[in-house]
Parts: C-alpha cells; structure tokens; sequence
C-alpha cells in the first residue's frame, strides 16, 4: 500500500466520478485530425478504452491509497453544500463496503472498452455507444461514491437510459421490448422508492447517510420506519432484481449486446443489494427487522426458481438460450445476497458483499464467454449448439471450452473459487440469525438455500457436458479459439476469481470492519 495524503484521496475519487462523463461529452466531439486513425469509429472506440483506462488507473491507486487499517473509516470525502434549502450536499466518500464495488465497475467497464474496440456490436454510430457506456459507468461509480439519499437516488437512475438504449439499438432479437420491460420495471420501483428516500430525509431532517446511519434509526419512530423499508425495498428489489420483480432480466439479458450483458450482471445488479446493505440496514434497523424473513423467504424462492428455470431451459428439445440461462442463475445468486442482509448478522452481510463481488466476476465472464461462442457459430440455442454448432469446445476450441467449463464450476460455488465463500457465509449467517428474527424460520431457509446449491451444480454441469464434451461432429466447421484480445479481456476475471477464492481474506478484510461498525449503528 502507499500514501497518500486525503486532499490527492478527495481528488482521486472525483476524478473516478467526473471523467467518465466528460469522456462522455468528447466521445460525441469530431475526432481531431492526429488521432483518427484508420477511421474516426476507430478512434471513438479508442478514445472509450482510453478513458475507462484512466478510471480504472485511478480506482487502483485509491485502492492502494486506501488505509487498510481503518476500514470502517470513511475516506476520500469531500462535502459540500448544493441545495441548502433541502439541506442536500455533494457529499462522496468509500469505505471498505464501497471500494471494492467501485474497482469491480472500473475494471468491467475498462475491459468491455477493449473487447467493443475489436469486437464493436453491430448497431449505430460508435460514438452514441462509446458516450452511452462513460455515463453508465459514471452513474454506477456515483452510486457506490455518493452519501447523500437524493444524489443516490440521481445516480441510481442515471444509469437507466444508456442501458436502455445500449439493449435498444445494439442488442438482438427482441431488444426493443426488452428495453421497454427493463425501463418500466426500473422506473416504476424508482418511484417507490424515492417516496421512501424522501421519508427517511424529512423525518429525519437530513439526507445525509453518515449522519443517518450514525443515527441508526433513533430519530424515525417504528412505523416511518417500516414504510420507508417498504418503499426503498421494493426499488431496490427490481434492480437486484429479487423474484417476482426478476421478470424482466432474462430478456434484457438474452436481447442485450455482450459488452451490456457483462455490465447489467457485473455492476447494475449490484446497485440494489449495496441500497440495502448501505440505506435500510444502518438508517432503518427496526423497520428492516420487521420484512427480514419476508425478505429471506423471497430470496430462498428466488434460489430454487431460478435453478428450476435453468433445468428447464438445459433439457433436451427445450431450445432453450445459454445467454437466457446464466440471466435465470443470476437470479439464484442475489438471491444468496439478500438472504445474507436479511440475516442482519455480521456473518451473513459479510457474505453477500463478497457474494457481490464473486457474481460480478463469474458472470460477467460468462456472458463474455457465451458472447464469443455466438460469435464463432450464430447461435446460443443449446440444442444447436449441442447438436453441432457449437458441439465439443473442448475438442474444437480447447480454450474457449476450458475457459467455458471454468465459469460453469466456479459458478456453481467450487471451493477453491470465489463463488464459494459468499454462499457459504450467507447459509452460516442463516445459522444464526439477529436477535428478534426467528432462528427456526432461517434454518429452514438455509436448507432450501443448501438444497439449491445442488440444483446449481446440476444444471451448470449439464451445460458442460452438453456444449464441451463429446466427439466432433463429422463435418462440422472449424471454430476459433480464443483471440488475444479476448484473452486480455478475460484474463483478469480469471485471476481475480482465483484470487478472491484462495484469498478470501483480501476482500473480508475490507468488508468486515467496515459491516461490524455499519450494524453496531454508525459510520466513522
């Protein structure tokens, strides 16, 4: 680690915040002469790689700067004064919850840049694409960055309408209808959910989340409280999205180009489960024990929905769509993570931030790896692919199936990979619930969540079995194994999976101290 004094800190992560938007803005200014290269789309795409390059440099070295010590602590802030008349303020700040959510998007976003750079998906001008995929990173890193309820809420919903347009106009089949369940389901919750926000703020008369969360409740009597919960739950459901508010993700997914499939998965999904851990755990404890188990029984219907869902999409003669299968596990994974917040244990919270983080890794090169074997036979219907398109990786494109077969395992929660520990944390925070929440009522939940563990495991080894395994087809075309800059766009996700799942004290390091203090009822 360096150091590195808090004013560099504060400039740091403004930067991160800032840049994206205004790389944005220059993404749709003419290219100057000198750098347009072999065509001004060229130099547009580059120009993407060149700014997410800079926020991923400059995540890594907050992340360095960063006193691993006080984890709990708050650093980087910076406070200002915006709208004194609501008391709302320019407030940012990271902590150990924050942090590695903010390097995770800096870094999805920055290897999406170089994979479009080569691989750009079909659709309009490059420089809508390059300027839509700055601001979706801007609103997400904004959201992991900003402390105040009503600049949250802003940069919640300003990633809404450059994913709706990045699956509109250069997804798939059926892209503009699932670009219109994405932004009505999204923007309805929001609704909701800004009601709840500004509850929270006028009751307690700040929208400040430091001063909320070292409040803990004690300023809004128990039935504000359970409003609010109601009201902030149900828009931060959709976008987790948590069952039945999930419908609309596996079309988003199935329609949206690769590169917006990776970061709706890897970040976007992450937005919601971090409004729970950071907003209603801290600032409404009584009103969030009150929809804990309703929360955790969502959850564990969540799991076994979203396993069933892929069974049945893995069955011989199904047709069933290998992007639209990983979009219906996903919603089997975060629902790992709200059973670990509904626990309101130190354990289980702990659990679903790394879950968090292992989902945004394992899928998001998932959906790379299923967007490179579209590419290389036209499909992503499971039977065709088992039936010959895309049959026997392992024989015809050796490292695309292993890489393939590596998601799949580390995605069913092998030990020894990231997927592992943030499910079993979850399920041991189940264990042992909060006081007040009924322990019988969590055990039961975490056999149903043990149980789907299994259903994973079974359709994950399907999909192996059916896509890698096998004898080549007679006559079959050759396919090609993975390019380099796949490779380079790959590899990372790879590591880092390894990593977290060998190392997992490098991320609970982090996270512990900083939940530990979140619970006990304040921010430092």
């Amino acid at each position: 680690m360096i150091d590195i004094s808090e004013s560099v800190m504060q400039l740091l992560l403004a930067f991160i915040v800032v840049v994206p938007l205004i790389g944005a803005a220059a993404a749709l200014l003419p290219a100057p002469p000198g750098l347009k290269g072999k065509s001004p789309g060229q130099a547009v795409l580059r120009h993407g790689v060149t700014v997410t390059g800079a926020v991923l440099i400059a995540a890594i070295v907050l992340a360095l700067g960063f006193d691993h010590r006080h984890p709990s602590k708050m650093q980087a802030t910076t406070d200002i004064s915006w709208i004194p008349a609501l008391d709302v303020r320019i407030h940012l700040g990271i902590d150990g919850i924050s942090l590695p959510l903010l390097v995770l998007t800096a870094l999805l976003t920055f290897l999406c840049a170089v994979y479009s750079y080569f691989k750009m998906p079909s659709g309009p001008s490059p420089k809508a694409f390059v300027a839509l995929l700055l601001v979706l990173e801007s609103g997400t890193l904004a959201t992991f960055a900003v402390l105040d309820l009503l600049l949250f809420f802003l940069a919640f919903e300003m990633v809404l309408i450059p994913m709706y347009f990045l699956i509109a106009r250069w997804g798939g089949e059926g892209r503009t209808r699932a670009a219109w369940r994405f932004i009505l389901f999204t923007l309805l919750g929001s609704v909701v959910m800004l009601l709840g926000l500004l509850l929270i703020g006028l009751r307690a008369g700040t929208f400040d989340m430091v001063a909320l969360a070292t409040d803990n409740g004690r300023s809004l009597t128990t039935s504000v409280q359970v409003v609010a919960v109601l009201a902030i739950g149900i828009g931060l459901a959709v976008k987790t999205p948590m069952w039945p508010l999930h419908s609309w993700l596996p079309d988003a997914h199935t329609a949206a180009p690769t590169v917006g499939s990776v970061l709706l998965a890897g970040v976007l999904l992450k937005m919601g489960t971090y409004g729970f851990v950071r907003i209603l755990l801290p600032v409404a404890p009584d009103g969030f024990r009150t929809f804990a188990p309703y929360l955790a029984a969502l959850a564990v219907i969540g799991i076994i929905y979203g396993s069933l869902a892929c069974l049945a999409l893995v069955r011989r003669g199904a047709k069933g769509d290998l992007k639209r299968l990983i979009a219906y596990s996903s919603v089997g994974h975060m629902g790992f993570v709200l059973l670990g917040i509904a626990t309101m244990t130190p354990t289980g919270v702990n659990g679903a931030l790394f879950a968090n983080i292992a989902h945004g890794l394992i899928t998001g090169l998932l959906f790379f790896l299923v967007g490179a074997v579209k590419d290389r036979t036209g499909s992503t219907d499971l039977d065709s692919l088992t039936e010959g398109a895309g049959a026997a990786l392992y024989g015809r494109a050796p490292r695309l199936g292993g890489l393939l077969a590596f998601g799949a395992v580390a995605s069913l929660g092998l030990p020894g990979l990231a997927g592992f520990w943030g499910e079993m944390l979850a399920m041991f925070g189940a264990f042992r619930p909060a006081a007040g929440l009924s322990r019988p009522a969590f055990l039961t939940f975490m056999a149903i969540a043990a149980f789907g563990t299994l259903l994973t495991a079974a359709y994950m080894l399907i999909v192996v079995r059916r896509v890698c395994m096998g004898a080549v087809p007679e006559g079959s075309p050759e396919l090609a194994d993975v390019h380099r800059y796949e490779f380079a766009a790959w590899t990372p996700l790879v590591v880092l999976t390894l990593v977290a799942g060998l190392w997992p004290r490098a991320l609970l390091g982090l996270t512990d101290p900083a939940v530990q203090q979140l619970l006990a009822g304040g921010i430092r």
